[in-house]
C-alpha cells in the first residue's frame, strides 16, 4: 500500500511540471510528447487505412486550408506569448473521411479527422473553422495526454482500494462506489472541462486566423437543432450541454475579436 501511495505521489509531482500556455495553469500530464505522439501517429495512420479518405475534392481542400490557417494562427499566438518552438514536435494533418457521423476529432500531435456528416451543419468554411479551432485546441492543450493521465490515476486509486480492503464484500461495495463516484464526480467533469477549454482556445485561434468568432454560437445552435434534444443530462456527459456551449461562445466572442485585433485582424470571413 505504501508503495502505491508513493507511486501516486510521484505521478502528482510530475503532473505539476507542465503548464498550459493558453491558461497559465498547471496540468495533469505524466506523458511527454516523445512518448504519446508516436502512438497517436500510428493509430491515426491505421484509422486512415481502414476508412474512406476523401481526396481531391473542394471539401477536402477546404478542410486542409482551414486547418493550416488555424494551426498557423496558433503558432503566431504561441510565439508572441513566449512559447516559440512549442509546436516543434507536432505533425499537423487534416483529413476528410466519408462517414455520415456528425463528428470531428483530433489526436495528440495534431492529427485531425472531419467526417463528411458534419459538413452540412458547418455550412461552409467559417463553420468548419469553428470545429477545426476546437479540435486544434485539444491538441495544443495536450488534452489527450491529460485524459490518459487521469485514467492512470483512476486505475491506481482502484488498485490501492482493493489492496487496502481485505474483506471481499466490502471490496465489492468499494469497487461499485468507486467506479460510479470517480466517473461521475471526477472523470466526466474533467472531460467537460477540456471541452469548455477547447471551445475557448479554439474561438480565440479561429479569430486570429481571420474567421468570425461570432459564428461559433450559431454553429452550436445548428448542432442543437440537429440533435433533436436527444442528449444525456450534462452531469452524465463528457461534453457540456448545447445551451452551455452556446452561452459560453456568445460571451467569449468579443474577447476573441479583441485578441485577434492584437495581431492586426479586424475583418473576418
Amino acid at each position: 500500500m505504501k508503495k502505491i501511495v508513493l507511486v501516486i505521489s510521484l505521478f502528482l509531482a510530475v503532473s505539476a511540471c507542465k503548464v498550459n500556455p493558453f491558461t497559465g495553469q498547471k496540468t495533469l500530464n505524466f506523458y511527454p510528447n516523445s512518448q504519446i505522439f508516436p502512438m497517436a501517429f500510428a493509430q491515426y495512420d491505421q484509422f486512415l487505412g481502414e476508412n474512406k479518405v476523401v481526396e481531391g475534392t473542394s471539401e477536402a481542400h477546404m478542410i486542409t486550408r482551414v486547418g493550416q490557417r488555424i494551426s498557423s494562427a496558433a503558432e503566431r499566438w504561441l510565439a508572441a506569448n513566449g512559447y516559440p518552438g512549442y509546436l516543434n514536435d507536432y505533425k499537423w494533418e487534416y483529413n476528410l473521411v466519408k462517414d455520415e457521423t456528425v463528428n470531428a476529432w483530433c489526436m495528440p500531435g495534431g492529427k485531425i479527422v472531419f467526417y463528411t456528416g458534419i459538413l452540412p451543419i458547418c455550412q461552409g468554411e467559417t463553420g468548419v473553422a469553428v470545429v477545426m479551432g476546437h479540435e486544434v485546441a485539444h491538441a495544443l492543450a495536450d488534452h489527450g495526454a491529460q485524459r490518459m493521465s487521469a485514467g492512470t490515476l483512476q486505475q491506481l486509486g482502484a488498485v490501492a482500494g482493493n489492496i487496502a480492503i481485505q474483506d471481499p464484500e466490502k471490496r465489492n461495495m468499494f469497487n461499485q462506489a468507486y467506479g460510479i463516484g470517480s466517473q461521475v464526480g471526477v472523470m466526466l467533469p474533467f472531460s467537460r472541462g477540456h471541452e469548455t477549454e477547447a471551445d475557448r482556445i479554439g474561438l480565440q485561434i479561429m479569430a486570429i486566423a481571420g474567421y468570425d468568432p461570432y459564428e461559433a454560437a450559431e454553429l452550436w445552435k445548428r448542432m442543437k437543432a440537429n440533435s433533436g434534444g436527444q442528449a444525456p443530462p450534462e452531469f452524465m456527459s463528457t461534453h457540456p450541454s448545447n445551451d452551455t456551449r452556446i452561452n459560453n461562445l456568445t460571451a467569449w466572442a468579443p474577447l476573441a475579436a479583441e485578441e485577434a485585433a492584437k495581431f492586426g485582424v479586424t475583418n473576418f470571413k
